[in-house]
């Protein structure tokens, strides 16, 4: 027996006013179908809940019994509707966003503190993994990914750069011993620094100039998972352990201040930045909306 929560509300709005006529004035149901309802709930039940007569609807026994015992339950449901309302006044609770090591740095080192200012009642859970994960398996709101990771069926909305490029860059040390490439294929007699992805797959580093691509196998003396050890990569580099194949803007810094010396500059290549991507676009989380609302201003 599942009477439905519908017909027990009915049943308890015509109990409260004393009749079907006043329940429906302050219920905003017509007095009909509130007595359908409860009709419906006490053949279910089968028993009597309600004494009707011309002049006074009251509970029976029975009748009152039960909104003895559920007049508590009810309140809790009415409790917790009031949070969802709450909810969707102010947003509050957790934004659990996928996004690589790329996303963080390009991306939400600039967002996340005003963001968080902007919305103190959101707690940010951050998943940062160079995997590709299906967002919502794993129990997430959004991911961030680039243009080619994107799935056909999401919604993507850009966040961060519009445009980047990656890098190739060696201290002027390491260049003044082993000499400065002038093609992509002079880095096969250099000391590459590489990163591989989880998968353990090596990337090869890729190279455009005037329309033509060109794709190098590197090698060298130091191998690195991408994620957090991209850090010793460069740090290697500045110390003239060798090449390093980075993000334009993760090394743009150290070139500036002279640690590293671009290689290749001109035949770095660029891509499109990365995008905030989610599922759907109906009954978005308000975590989710007030994020996407504060990616509106931060254009």
């Amino acid at each position: 027996m599942n009477p439905d929560y519908s017909a027990i509300n009915a049943f308890v709005a015509v109990a409260r006013a004393g009749g079907f006529r006043p329940a429906a004035r302050l219920d905003g149901r017509s007095a009909s179908v509130l007595s359908d309802a409860v009709r419906r709930l006490e053949d279910q039940l089968g028993v009597r809940l309600l004494h009707r007569t011309t002049r006074k609807t009251a509970p029976t026994e029975a009748g009152k019994r039960l909104i003895e015992e559920i007049e508590p339950a009810l309140g809790a449901v009415q409790q917790a509707l009031d949070i969802l309302s709450d909810y969707q006044g102010r947003p509050r609770g957790t934004l659990k966003l996928n996004v690589p090591l790329s996303g963080v740095r390009s991306a939400l080192m600039k967002i996340v503190p005003g963001f968080l200012a902007a919305y103190p009642d959101i707690k940010l859970d951050l998943r940062v993994t160079e995997r590709f994960l299906d967002v919502v398996g794993e129990g997430c709101d959004a991911g961030i990914r680039y243009e080619e990771r994107l799935e056909q069926d999401m919604i993507a909305v850009p966040i961060g750069p519009r445009q980047q490029s990656f890098a190739a860059a060696a201290s002027p040390g390491y260049l003044d011993l082993h000499g400065r490439p002038e093609t992509p294929d002079d880095l096969l007699a250099h000391q590459c620094l590489c990163g591989r992805f989880s998968s353990g797959s090596l990337p090869p580093w890729e190279f455009e100039r005037d329309g033509k691509t060109l794709f190098v196998e590197p090698t060298g003396p130091l191998e690195v998972t991408v994620g957090g050890a991209v850090d010793l990569l460069v740090h290697t580099a500045v110390e003239g352990g060798g090449i390093v194949y980075l993000f334009e803007d993760w090394l743009r810094p150290l070139i500036d201040e002279g640690k590293l010396e671009p290689v290749l500059e001109e035949w770095w290549p660029s891509f499109s930045g990365p995008y905030l991507y989610y599922p759907g676009r109906r009954l978005v989380p308000p975590t989710l909306r007030a994020f996407l609302d504060y990616l509106k201003t931060e254009v």
